[in-house]
C-alpha cells in the first residue's frame, strides 16, 4: 500500500512541474492582440504616446506605489533600462487616485526610479486588462511585454508562481526580452 502511495504521490508531482514547465514562456492571458494605444502623462507632465516607443520593445507595468511586489519590480525595470539600453522602453503606469504627484513622487525618489511613471485614470489600464462590469477585478502589478511591431506579446499578473519574473535578476523576463530583441534583428535582416 505504502508504494503504490508513493507512486500515485509521484505522478501526480510529475504532472505538476509538467504544467508549470509547460506553462514557463506561454503567452499570457491577456497576449496576442495589438497593444492597446494611450498618450499619458509622466510625473513632469510630459506625455509619453506608446506610438513614439514603435520598433522597440516596451515593457509597461502597472502598479501601485504602495504595493510591496511593485516597489521590489522597480529594481527589475532599472536592470532592464541598464541591461538593454535604448532598445527597450520601460514604462509604469499608476492610476489616480490611489496615486497622486507627492506618491510617485516619492516612489521614483525612494527606488531611482528613471523610466517614465506614467499617470492614468483605469481607461488605459480597463484596455489592457480588458476590465468589464463582468471582470472587475485586478491583480497588480501586472506586467505587459510588447514588441516593436506593437503587439503584445506576454503578460504577466503577479500571483506568486511567476515571482521570477518580478524581483531579483528577474532572468526568465531578461531572456524573453533578448529573445524578442534577437527576433526583431532576424526580421531587420531579411528585409
Amino acid at each position: 500500500m505504502r508504494r503504490l502511495m508513493l507512486v500515485v504521490f509521484a505522478f501526480f508531482a510529475l504532472c505538476a512541474l509538467a504544467s508549470v514547465l509547460s506553462a514557463q514562456g506561454q503567452p499570457g492571458r491577456l497576449s496576442g492582440r495589438r497593444a492597446p494605444g494611450f498618450s499619458l502623462m509622466d510625473i513632469n507632465y510630459n506625455q509619453h504616446d506608446l506610438a513614439d516607443y514603435r520598433g522597440r520593445v516596451v515593457l509597461i507595468d502597472f502598479i501601485r506605489t504602495d504595493c510591496p511586489m511593485c516597489q521590489s519590480f522597480a529594481g527589475v525595470g532599472e536592470r532592464v533600462r541598464t541591461r538593454f539600453g535604448d532598445k527597450v522602453a520601460v514604462l509604469t503606469i499608476v492610476n489616480a487616485p490611489p496615486d497622486n504627484l507627492k506618491t510617485v513622487g516619492d516612489f521614483i525618489e525612494k527606488f531611482g526610479v528613471k523610466s517614465p511613471v506614467l499617470f492614468d485614470t483605469f481607461q488605459v489600464a480597463a484596455s489592457y486588462l480588458k476590465l468589464t462590469p463582468v471582470n472587475p477585478q485586478f491583480t497588480l502589478p501586472h506586467l505587459f511585454l510588447v514588441d516593436g511591431s506593437g503587439q503584445i506579446r506576454n503578460d504577466y499578473e503577479y500571483d506568486g508562481a511567476n515571482e521570477p519574473y518580478f524581483s531579483g535578476e528577474a532572468t526568465p523576463l531578461m531572456n524573453e526580452i533578448e529573445s524578442l530583441l534577437n527576433e526583431g534583428a532576424k526580421k531587420t535582416k531579411t528585409k
